[in-house]
């Protein structure tokens, strides 16, 4: 396999934009989350394939927290870097923008970090070009995701020890206090 040659991130960030309907508003008339999710996703795939130069697929979604509501008639703005690469994988960094056209409010709703991995010709995972840093910013979102990565499999592995330790006994006796009510023989 022949060296990738080092891509800027400017290479390939991306922006979507798209006016929010009343046909994806809930019943308490705010954009569905999943519409949201669903641009996400979008957006992560140009930026990701854009970079890779290859089709990708989406691994996870992380960091997902809708920090305020979007309205029917706002422009959502979704702004999407690659923020690291590994061998085969890369972290796309998204901000979510709301803006009210009328009044010209513009309000942060979200960010969110997709992780994708590029596929060869053979639908098998496929190297990507390795990243070059030009700014500070850019150095530390490389660092940042490298942690969260670290993170994310460190309470990966922690949730499997509780799992595979937890005993019923002790299971009940963590749920004393909680908004629930134990009971295991079916009856009611």
């Amino acid at each position: 396999m022949q060296k990738a040659e080092h891509r800027k991130v400017t290479y390939s960030q991306t922006t979507i934009t798209e006016l929010m309907i009343p046909s994806y508003a809930n019943f308490g008339g705010k954009i569905h989350g999943g519409i949201l999710l669903s641009l996400i996703d979008k957006v992560a795939y140009a930026c990701a394939s854009k970079h890779a130069g290859a089709y990708c697929v989406t691994v996870s979604i992380d960091n997902v927290e809708f920090l305020q509501p979007v309205e029917v008639g706002e422009l959502v703005s979704l702004h999407a870097s690659v923020n690291y690469v590994g061998n085969t994988s890369l972290v796309i960094g998204i901000k979510v923008i709301a803006e009210n056209v009328k009044v010209g409010l513009v309000k942060h709703t979200n960010t969110s970090y997709v992780t994708m991995v590029a596929k060869g010709e053979d639908d098998r995972p496929t190297q990507v070009p390795p990243l070059l840093l030009e700014t500070h910013e850019e150095v530390r979102r490389f660092v940042e995701a490298m942690k969260r990565k670290e993170l994310k499999r460190s309470f990966g592995e922690r949730m499997d020890e509780m799992k595979n330790s937890l005993d019923l006994d002790q299971a009940i006796g963590i749920l004393k206090g909680e908004r629930c009510m134990v009971n295991l023989d079916g009856g009611s």
